[in-house]
């Protein structure tokens, strides 16, 4: 199968990358530059701009598309120019495969882009799927116009399906190396009040999630990529201390956090969602990590 990747260079693209290698799939990498040495992926130079270019040829007759593209939501504090940055890196770069899907003579058969369970906005302990509607706060706005974007190559040749993504974690990368440092120090604890669910997966599930959705025709339309047993932020510190045998007692208080990151504090640990994989269970995916205990265990012990 040719795949085509985009946003193959990151914590989650470059193991999905691996995998897909791993199991004989031809894979197409679409990068901002030009990669050499680097057999047997083949980088395809592009310019996620929002139209298609030279690169649009490899989408022709591709087998598969995977969309992860986008600028990181934690690399700095949200300043009104990198949140344009973060909405337009999504959206733009979104539009130019879509854009290249409708010129291709050989549409591929599926497209899995990315979505976050930020589109739900923050909520408190109510279980959500994916028949929650969109929320009204700045991820929720940009998790929407991502998958409406995605969702217009969508046709009878081509299903599309939105990965809406939780907190991914392992060890290499994502939010629980940022986690640590205080556990280390023994001064780890929720966070505010720790009531806020944290939708979680382990990085593991998460690539075979989006291995599903490309070769299960029945996937289609918004997925969410989280654990079936959210925990609330409490939960999630005493059972990470647990783990690690660090303490988990002291919380860092919420004023402290909106000072150190502004806006994104909020959006990104004080509040949450309490989100399952209705889909994917209803579909027969089966996770190899169902709790949050059994997956801490595998990347610390």
């Amino acid at each position: 199968m040719k795949v085509v990747v985009a946003g193959a260079t990151g914590f989650l693209g470059r193991p999905l990358v691996h995998t897909l290698l791993a199991e004989g799939h031809d894979v197409v990498v679409l990068s901002r530059k030009q990669r050499s040495g680097n057999p047997p992926v083949r980088t395809v130079e592009w310019t996620p701009d929002g139209t298609p270019g030279p690169w649009a040829t490899e989408i022709d007759g591709a087998d598969a598309v995977v969309n992860l593209a986008g600028e990181p939501i934690a690399a700095q504090r949200w300043t009104t120019l990198q949140k344009r940055r973060i909405r337009d890196s999504r959206v733009l770069a979104t539009r130019s495969i879509v854009e290249a899907f409708g010129q291709a003579a050989r549409r591929p058969p599926v497209l899995v882009s990315g979505s976050a369970v930020g589109y739900y906005g923050p909520l408190d302990n109510e279980i959500v799927t994916e028949e929650q509607p969109a929320g009204t706060d700045f991820l929720a706005e940009v998790a929407d116009l991502w998958e409406t974007e995605a969702a217009r190559a969508a046709g009878e040749r081509t299903r599309v399906v939105c990965v809406r993504t939780g907190i991914v974690l392992e060890r290499d990368g994502g939010a629980l190396p940022k986690m640590l440092p205080p556990f280390w120090f023994g001064a780890g604890g929720p966070l505010g009040a720790g009531k806020q669910y944290w939708p979680w997966i382990h990085r593991k599930d998460w690539i075979g999630l989006v291995r599903f959705a490309l070769t299960t025709d029945s996937v289609r339309g918004p997925l969410n990529a989280t654990a079936p047993n959210p925990v609330t932020n409490a939960e999630f510190a005493r059972t990470l201390g647990k783990v690690i045998r660090r303490p988990a007692l002291l919380p860092t208080p919420a004023f402290a956090l909106k000072l150190i990151l502004g806006e994104m504090a909020d959006a990104l640990l004080l509040s949450g969602q309490r989100a399952v994989p209705l889909k994917a269970c209803q579909l027969g995916f089966r996770f190899s990590f169902e709790t949050l205990d059994d997956a801490l265990r595998a990347i610390f012990h």
